[in-house]
């Protein structure tokens, strides 16, 4: 590995690249680090003890959301538009056919993208500020209020603008770059953290042992699964245009364990800490009162009944994401049209049928192992005694994780058009 990062950086187009990424986390770290006006530090550090939805999109926002810097919002508003606007080309047909118009569509969509970005991140930084009044850490008046409304926007509105600079100038995709360097900046401090406390004597070398043992192998089933696939045998028929004959070769059709990525652990958490989020605007009235015991109670780290119901919900969010991104019936009648089938499946319903199966059983396994990685991170503190380490599983470890394979494989990618050895074997 080391050997292949040197020849890495012996090539100048790919170590400009790679400079070029490192420039932009810096750009980004900078961010991290400009705050806002009108904050009360004190209450604000209160209002995070919680953890909850503020908790999971300050790990996001690599601390900036938790000092309410100009990156507070981070790039969360950009991933909610990608993912309405996957949602959207598969409902709407007029979207679905601009997607299909090759590279206009694709820039049309990335455009409705970046507008529909804008109007979420100003929604979200203007809730966030009322929220913040009324919990008494913020006091400021209307013109402050909108200025920083327009700052959080900007903010979230260069990181998007930062991520397409590593996508176009940089290795990797650039919207995941940006959340990886938030998480990671996050986590030096949790590090010394977690050593000044077991010099303190507050951890024994066997817990923080322990926990590191448990966020390796964690790391390990991670890359296994990720880089898991279901290969199906093609067989492609001979066919003769003019007097070259093509076709008659085999091939594989990869189907991955973990189609859906992280998107389901998202999309689960953020429902099942809902209640977290409404209880602060109910009062404290009977009613009120209430409600925010059944919000605690519903904290997935709080009793089994929460862990099983948010387990449910990863299963079926792993299930209904495959099936919009992956669609069997187009995958069946593309291998139909192209005269290509599966050895001992007929065409047609048949292959349909065939690989409608095969994707059922390995999703399950798919959304099993994401179930335990999003569990993990409320078993471990129980489990090595280490409450400020809150990198092991959840995630935040699937992003960092998948991110860093995406990047290896794409250096991998550049080395091989030079012909040199790759990372991965």
């Amino acid at each position: 590995m080391l050997a292949s990062l040197i020849a890495a950086f012996k090539l100048p187009d790919l170590r400009k690249r790679i400079q070029f990424v490192f420039i932009m986390f810096a750009v980004f770290v900078v961010g991290l680090h400009i705050p806002v006006p009108g904050i009360n530090r004190e209450a604000m550090a209160k209002l995070f003890e919680s953890g909850g939805v503020l908790g999971m999109l300050d790990v996001f926002s690599g601390g900036a959301l938790k000092k309410y810097t100009i990156f507070a919002m981070g790039i969360a508003p950009y991933i909610n538009a990608s993912i309405i606007m996957q949602l959207l080309t598969i409902a709407v047909p007029s979207l679905e056919a601009l997607a299909k118009e090759g590279e206009h569509g694709r820039k049309k969509i990335s455009q409705y993208t970046r507008y529909l970005t804008g109007v979420l991140a100003a929604f979200q930084a203007i809730g966030m500020n009322k929220y913040l009044t009324s919990a008494g850490v913020l006091d400021v008046n209307a013109l402050t209020f909108l200025q920083i409304v327009l700052t959080l926007t900007a903010g979230t509105a260069f990181l998007m603008w930062v991520g397409e600079q590593i996508t176009d100038r940089g290795i990797g995709n650039g919207v995941s770059m940006v959340i990886f360097a938030g998480i990671v900046a996050s986590m030096p401090p949790q590090i010394l953290n977690t050593w000044e406390l077991m010099r303190g004597g507050a951890y024994t070398p066997v817990r923080v042992g322990g926990m590191l043992l448990l966020f390796l192998a964690t790391v390990v089933g991670i890359v296994i699964i990720q880089q898991a696939q279901r290969k199906i045998p093609i067989q492609h028929v001979k066919r003769v245009v003019g007097q070259k004959v093509y076709g008659g070769s085999t091939s594989f059709l990869p189907l991955r364990v973990n189609s859906a990525g992280v998107i389901p652990i998202i999309f689960a958490i953020s429902l099942q800490l809902l209640p977290q989020t409404i209880a602060p605007f109910t009062g404290t009235g009977k009613f009120g009162q209430m409600f925010q015991r059944f919000a605690e109670w519903s904290n997935p780290g709080n009793n089994w009944v929460s862990a099983l119901f948010y387990a449910g919900l990863i299963v079926f969010f792993t299930y209904f994401y495959t099936a919009v991104t992956f669609n069997v019936s187009d995958v069946a009648d593309n291998l139909k049209k192209y005269g290509s089938f599966i050895p001992g499946i007929r065409p047609g319903k048949p292959t349909l049928e065939f690989l409608d199966r095969v994707m059922s059983r390995i999703t399950l396994a798919g959304a099993v192992f994401l179930a335990v990685i999003a569990l993990m991170q409320y078993w471990s503190p129980h489990i090595t005694g280490v409450q400020t380490f809150y990198l092991v599983g959840g995630t935040s470890l699937l992003i960092i994780v998948g991110v860093a394979l995406e990047t290896m494989q794409a250096i991998e990618a550049h080395l091989l058009m030079r012909h040199y050895e790759g990372f991965i074997k």
